[in-house]
């Protein structure tokens, strides 16, 4: 209970917080704008509920779709509590919570009945580019969510717990937990929309892998020079990275020198070359991406 106050006083939770809402809502706008419209089945709870609200209907029963993704959120709630701690739950709870109203909030605001045109059940006039815009919208939405260790809920909360005891790629998870949703909708569905379910999980699985391996890119820099000193003190004090020293031998020249890494963002990169060339130093320099880090690197600044 005294880590989850001390948590509470962080400004850096407070900000991830808002990414949370942020994240929320783009996929908020993503599932009711793309996907329930047409009411493609896709592996997520949202998809789920279709199904849930669609039967419930034709038993006579009518229960808003906004409310059965409320219901199912809370139930997997427990479950990223249980598996995946109180960081990742508290985030979670958040995101869940906010996505029913969200769409709720969109309903009343602009109902994407005003963009459908009559006789279609999509906005974009094709089901397929429904797809791809909800793909793109959603994959966005969960790499970012993922990077700060939230989900908006749902199957995410079980592709979460398969990437950390299974250790898969979060695509992959995403794509796994989800297929069983889209059989599901075979229920209500018939089959080639069922496939283009499938077809969209697995989609939406290596969307998700682009974006988390986009935004974990950093470089590894690597720098030769003489002055190595003054592009040690301009990481450290100016960009606020750690870096290491290696001594070197040229295989060519046959002498001594210092190399410098680091691992840098791609505008910290820019700024050192800019201040390399600005001083007009001498530097031999390489830079690769690296999309996988672990270690102390966690992409937080150096306290000084």
């Amino acid at each position: 209970m005294k880590d989850l106050l001390s948590d509470f006083k962080k400004l850096s939770f407070w900000k991830e917080i808002l990414v949370v809402i942020a994240g929320t809502f783009v996929a908020a706008i993503a599932l009711y704008y793309f996907i329930m419209p047409s009411k493609l089945i896709l592996g997520s709870v949202t998809g789920f509920a279709i199904v849930l609200s669609t039967l419930l209907e034709g038993a006579g029963v009518i229960l808003k779709t906004s409310t059965i993704i409320l219901i199912l959120n809370a139930l997997l709630i427990v479950l990223a509590l249980v598996f995946l701690g109180k960081e990742v739950g508290i985030k979670t709870v958040v995101a869940s919570l906010l996505l029913g109203p969200f769409i709720d909030f969109l309903d009343h605001v602009y109902p994407y009945t005003h963009m459908v045109q009559p006789g279609n059940t999509s906005v974009m006039g094709d089901p397929l580019l429904d797809l791809l815009a909800f793909i793109l919208l959603l994959g966005a939405s969960q790499a970012i969510l993922f990077r700060i260790n939230a989900s908006t809920g749902g199957i995410d909360i079980v592709a979460m717990i398969m990437n950390k005891y299974l250790h898969w790629e979060m695509g992959t998870s995403v794509t796994v937990a989800g297929m069983l949703v889209c059989l599901l909708g075979g229920f209500i569905h018939p089959a080639n929309m069922v496939i283009i379910g499938i077809i969209g999980t697995w989609m939406n699985g290596v969307v998700v892998d682009y974006f988390t391996a986009s935004l974990n890119r950093r470089k590894r820099v690597c720098v030769i020079s003489p002055d190595h000193e003054k592009i040690r003190d301009f990481i450290i004090h100016d960009l606020r990275r750690g870096c290491s020293l290696y001594s070197v031998k040229g295989g060519y020249t046959d002498e001594e020198g210092v190399e410098v890494q680091a691992l840098l963002t791609n505008s910290e990169f820019a700024k050192l070359m800019e201040y390399i060339r600005k001083n007009n130093i001498h530097a031999f320099a390489t830079a690769g991406n690296c999309s996988e880090i672990y270690g102390l690197w966690r992409g937080h600044k150096i306290n000084m």
